[in-house]
């Protein structure tokens, strides 16, 4: 792994459920206990400084498995030198404890006034957008809000989004998070303020009396580095901090919030909202209540209806999806030593440079195959294909987002027709949550046939209604 020289990393093997005490170790870090327990096993390591903050990885193998972070009961990276792997189920497992530079969460480092539209100039704006089932009812303010976060991996870094408050309603407000879809522009992130973007969304939501947060993500607007594409751990801590930097704005900018909160998000986005609400329950119920949530035409299910689907041979309408894939999982996990030595020639050298924030989706499609997965070296593909253990399996089952069990309301949006997210990722999630005992969920077709694009404003509004029931 080429990790930047401020990590240093322990790795520990467990063999045969044997806890071998003479481990290979480097740098600072050593094993100063190891012991099973009824929770699974346990570790602890000498801190080599009092600051120092740990993220935890493992893997099955010592050949090409990848280096994964593993359920935890609460979230990474750990302030303490100790920790229970409570999900190994392997006869033999590797550890390894990465020292990350401390972070602060959520700190809100800026807020700048964007803009301000009246509900006049909000008309013509929806007028213009084709947005029909609005009316706005507020004037709002927009901000741009840049905020303290951390990596895949841990590590301290920054993000961005914006800021929708409604003005003069002479009320506490309910916060709504919303993620938007898939974007490549660094630029045309939310907070730019490009009415063209989906901050469109957050100031449809803003003007019905809802204080909005819109993230942009890791690695677009403000945030270093690329975006870790359907990255489900790094979606959430992006949006969890962002939430927490836009309470402090509230309170500092004299916007009062209700105890309400609510989440949704399309395409892209309807992951992100799985994402951010687990990460919510599992480690935030203390800190955040979410009132009800609304996944939109989401690829819930990573590693088999959307597996599946890109070997199919439908045609793809925008085939460099998998391309987003590839890169992000490459930059996460490490598949290969590059990104290049996935690639067969010509794409090799064409497409690794179109990802560097510069380039829309339709100018990579332009330089895609009608199959997506043509670009991949011949045996990687055969391997994808045939092999359960194949890293690009492993990572996309890694970033699965509805197998686990949520407390909250929960209604999924999808519609029939949808040719680029297919439908089938929404029914299997909330088939296998009703399965394991879920009853408040639902699965709701808002425009049969319409098409990913067509299907956004129709489940918006639905999804609007439900949280205006609630407020």
């Amino acid at each position: 792994m080429n990790h930047r020289s401020i990590f240093r990393f322990l790795l520990a093997c467990f063999l045969a459920c044997d806890l071998v005490q003479g481990m290979a170790q480097t740098s600072l870090l050593q094993i100063t206990n190891a012991s099973q327990t009824e929770r699974g096993f346990h570790l602890m390591w000498k801190e080599p400084s009092e600051d120092a903050h740990y993220t935890l990885q493992f893997r099955d193998t010592l050949g090409k498995d990848l280096w994964r972070v593993p359920q935890l009961f609460y979230p990474f990276p750990t302030l303490t030198n100790e920790w229970t792997d409570v999900a190994a189920t392997n006869a033999s497992r590797f550890f390894r404890v990465v020292q990350v530079a401390p972070a602060q969460p959520g700190k809100l480092i800026s807020i700048n006034a964007a803009a301000n539209y009246t509900v006049q100039q909000l008309q013509i704006l929806f007028s213009f957008a084709g947005i029909t089932n609005v009316n706005p009812k507020y004037p709002i303010r927009l901000h741009k809000v840049v905020y303290e976060t951390i990596t895949p991996l841990g590590e301290r870094t920054t993000a961005s989004g914006a800021l929708c408050v409604p003005v003069g309603t002479g009320n506490a407000l309910p916060l709504l998070s919303y993620q938007h879809g898939t974007i490549t522009l660094t630029n045309k992130a939310p907070s730019s303020m490009d009415l063209q973007t989906e901050i469109a969304v957050g100031i449809a939501f803003a003007t019905s009396g809802y204080a909005v947060a819109v993230p942009d993500f890791l690695g677009l607007g403000n945030s270093p580095g690329l975006h870790p594409y359907h990255h489900a751990r790094s979606e959430a801590t992006a949006c969890v901090d962002m939430l927490r930097s836009v309470k402090t704005a509230c309170a500092t900018n004299g916007f009062p919030l209700t105890n309400r909160l609510f989440l949704c998000g399309y395409s892209q986005g309807g992951h992100a909202t799985m994402a951010l609400l687990r990460e919510l329950e599992w480690f935030h119920s203390n800190e955040f209540t979410v009132t009800a949530c609304a996944p939109m035409a989401g690829a819930y299910d990573l590693s088999g209806v959307t597996a599946a689907d890109f070997l199919s041979s439908r045609p793809k309408p925008n085939p460099y999806y998998f391309l987003y894939f590839l890169a992000a999982y490459q930059e996460v996990y490490e598949l290969a030593p590059s990104l290049a030595d996935l690639l067969v020639t010509p794409y090799n050298t064409n497409l690794p440079p179109l990802l560097g924030g510069n380039f829309t989706g339709s100018e990579i499609n332009a330089l895609m195959p009608a199959d997506p997965t043509q670009i991949l070296k011949p045996e990687y593909l055969a391997d994808f294909k045939t092999n359960s253990h194949n890293q690009l399996r492993i990572a996309l089952e890694d970033n699965d987002v509805h197998r686990w069990k949520p407390a909250t309301p929960l209604r999924f949006y999808h519609c029939a027709a949808d040719q680029d997210v297919i439908k089938s990722n929404s029914i299997v999630a909330v088939s296998y949550l009703q399965s394991i005992g879920v009853t408040n969920v639902s699965l709701n077709d808002p425009l049969p046939l319409a098409g990913h694009s067509d299907c956004i404003q129709p489940s918006l509004v639905q999804a609007r209604d439900w949280f205006d029931s609630l407020r």
